[in-house]
């Protein structure tokens, strides 16, 4: 009997260990891939059906939330003038949370890293390559701070988010060409039509006043005739400027074409609207325009409260009416009833 005097080979054991703890890293890495994949897919998924940028940030935020839990997603692109901000909270840390958003954004606070650290919050700013002059913002929740792998979910989300934010821009240069007038920038009658009714269904609701300012400038073809088409053109900027600097958000300004404008007044009463009216003919008279030495530029105002069961048909009628009551008293006036 011949007995082996050859040592145990210990070596192959602890190399399949070895190849097995490859594996299970490469697996788990797959694993996290996989879930990357569907976390991206299911985002793909909201940004698909939503329009408007405030829409595309307000989603973003909701699929970001259970990921990393934040409390502002701010988008802010100079270039255009565009800026919105959606904040999770609410009451005066929610205005808290958003003036220090909007001081990152006006550059008052500088990042002199990737991120800045203010009393425990951490915001974090990206811009994009592929979008002029446009970024986002992201202020965390208190005393958190982004991973590496945090960080790189954001940095691949954002190129979703960006090419969706594209779309959004295209998408309301175009609503907002077939919305506002080309020459003033105020809405036009589409977007009358598409708001008044909202407006009186909820005036007539709550038992609130609404009133209609409707306008026609005096002596606006005398201006055309002497001056020129252009110097008119330049009328009419010079007066929807005057209008939309004394009107609120809630109002509703728009250019009826020509030289006819209408302003309908959110809860705002007969007396109220006659103290703007009256400011309005004075700012229109203080752009000192003249046709000629004797022809002065001026506006002609008629004002009427929307009555209990009144239609907008006979709504409308009813301003018209007392607008042209107001030129026939002498123009550059204001009438009511």
């Amino acid at each position: 009997m011949t007995i082996s005097t050859k040592e145990p080979d210990f070596t192959a054991p602890r190399q399949n260990l070895v190849e097995i703890e490859k594996v299970m890293v490469e697996l788990d890495y797959l694993k996290r891939q996989s879930e990357r994949l569907d976390l991206i897919n299911q985002l793909h998924g909201r940004m698909a059906g939503v329009l408007s940028l405030t829409g595309m940030i307000e989603a973003y935020s909701v699929w970001l939330m259970p990921l990393i839990s934040h409390e502002l997603i701010g988008y802010n692109n100079s270039a255009r003038q565009k800026r919105h901000l959606f904040c999770s909270g609410h009451g005066p840390h929610r205005r808290k949370t958003i003036a220090f958003a909007e001081r990152l954004i006006n550059g008052e606070v500088q990042f002199d890293k990737p991120y800045i650290n203010e009393n425990g919050h951490f915001a974090y700013k990206w811009v994009f390559e592929t979008m002029e002059d446009a970024g986002i913002l992201l202020i965390l929740k208190k005393g958190m701070e982004l991973s590496e792998d945090e960080m790189d979910l954001l940095n691949h989300s954002l190129e979703i988010l960006a090419e969706s934010l594209q779309r959004g821009l295209e998408y309301e240069e175009l609503f907002e060409r077939a919305s506002n007038d080309p020459l003033t920038g105020l809405s036009n009658r589409r977007v009358f039509d598409e708001r008044i009714g909202g407006m009186m269904d909820s005036a007539n609701r709550y038992n609130n006043p609404l009133t209609m300012i409707a306008m026609d400038l005096d002596k606006f073809k005398a201006i055309n005739d002497n001056l020129g088409h252009q110097a008119g053109d330049d009328v009419l900027v010079s007066v929807a400027n005057v209008l939309s600097s004394a009107v609120r958000s809630t109002d509703l300004l728009v250019r009826f074409g020509g030289d006819e404008f209408v302003l309908v007044l959110d809860n705002t009463d007969l007396k109220s609207a006659r103290v703007l009216a009256e400011r309005l003919c004075s700012a229109v008279n203080d752009l000192d325009v003249w046709a000629d030495d004797n022809t002065r530029l001026g506006v002609s105002i008629g004002l009427a409260e929307l009555k209990k069961g009144e239609s907008l048909k006979e709504w409308m009628e009813r301003a018209d009416d007392i607008l042209y009551h107001a030129k026939a008293q002498g123009r550059s006036r204001v009438a009511h009833k």
